[in-house]
């Protein structure tokens, strides 16, 4: 495994043939994993850091799977006395449903079923984010993507994704296979973490775009990638 470039390997999710149920069971896990190893609070991070002073925000995820991220939003505005509007994008209808489901995401939400280069907002979202989605692209597409984080943000956008490094990608091969039920995550865990970034890629990406970002390492081996509108 050459850790030096990003591997371009197809992960078992990227395919459209695989059934619901799996894929169910694969964003469980994930939502565990995310838990339990930082992800959320990556997540968060980033979200506190567009957020300011704001006591109403709106905030859209683009590939929101089964919403997980947006629950743990949801969650720390209420906790925090925060009115927010969630806005989340996947083109899976049956993840769209699935996040729908979920308790915290009943009220004051908006669902879009679409890729989300082809979504028009009515009213653009204050802070656009994903997380775990980004490295199922290439450097190219990803310079695109950016611009249009960028141009439908009104505050701003923040990335969370796998830092690219042999000791997260031997460490999630053990856990996985010790832990986890679902041959999604078993495959497509270190792949995942295989076709991850560099920090100096995040900053060669947001350069191509145009775009100022800052980009720091998080726990546990992801980058947050942060970029503020001028206004």
């Amino acid at each position: 495994m050459n850790f030096r470039i990003r591997s371009y390997r197809k992960e078992l999710l990227d395919g459209s043939n695989i059934p619901f149920e799996d894929i169910k069971k694969n964003m469980q896990e994930l939502d565990t994993i995310n838990t339990r190893l930082g992800g959320h609070a990556i997540t968060l991070k980033g979200f506190r850091s567009l957020l300011q002073d704001k006591k109403q925000i709106r905030v859209c995820e683009i590939g929101c799977g089964g919403g997980d991220n947006l629950v743990a939003i949801r969650k720390w505005c209420v906790a925090n006395g925060i009115k927010v509007c969630c806005i989340g994008i996947d083109m899976k209808a049956e993840c769209v449903e699935l996040a729908k489901q979920q308790p915290e995401l009943k009220d004051n939400c908006q669902w879009i079923v679409s890729d989300y280069a082809d979504v028009i907002f009515d009213t653009k979202p204050d802070i656009i984010f994903s997380s775990l989605f980004c490295h199922h692209f290439t450097d190219e597409q990803l310079v695109t993507q950016l611009q249009w984080y960028h141009a439908n943000s009104r505050t701003g956008f923040f990335i969370n994704d796998l830092h690219r490094n042999w000791i997260a990608y031997y460490s999630i091969s053990i856990l996985t296979e010790l832990f986890s039920s679902s041959y999604l995550v078993k495959n497509d865990a270190p792949l995942s973490v295989s076709r991850g970034f560099l920090k100096k890629e995040w900053e060669a990406i947001a350069s191509l775009a145009g775009i100022e970002v800052t980009v720091s390492w998080e726990w546990a081996f992801r980058h947050l990638v942060i970029a503020r509108h001028d206004n």
